[in-house]
């Protein structure tokens, strides 16, 4: 069972992360992860998302997307009635969805120091074991 003191880490996390959503503005869209790193989480795009599923105060959850690429977001929501009432809200506010529920970042995508389009940054891939050197123990 969670101590009070988890609940209340807990809590403050959500608070932060409903404040980074409330900041994107209308026409714009960010990604989980985004928005939990500009939350002061990084790597906590599902911590974002948990966010938004139990979510009890007033943001606007349909400006937050799942990655789909460098350049494109995708409604990550799996519930088509979810998913359909997340479109018509971005449609709405003038964000193109394409037909598999595509948004394109580099238009609709938001940037919080100034700029309007989020350009996504390059993150290198980890390399796979089998790629890894053997260790010389191993030779």
């Amino acid at each position: 069972m969670a101590s009070s003191d988890d609940a209340a880490h807990l809590a403050q996390l959500y608070t932060r992360i409903y404040a980074v959503i409330r900041r994107i503005p209308r026409g714009h869209v960010a990604t989980y992860g985004q928005v939990a790193e500009l939350a002061g989480i990084p790597r906590g795009g599902r911590i974002a998302g948990a966010a938004l599923k139990v979510s009890h105060e007033r943001v606007p959850w349909q400006r937050v997307i799942g990655k789909a690429g460098t350049l494109r977001g995708r409604i990550a929501i799996h519930d088509p009635v979810g998913a359909a009432m997340q479109r018509a809200l971005l449609n709405k506010e003038g964000v193109e969805v394409g037909e598999s529920g595509l948004v394109a970042l580099d238009v609709y995508g938001w940037l919080p120091t100034g700029g309007s389009s989020r350009a996504a940054s390059p993150r290198r891939r980890p390399r796979s074991a089998s790629k890894r050197r053997a260790s010389s123990s191993r030779r």
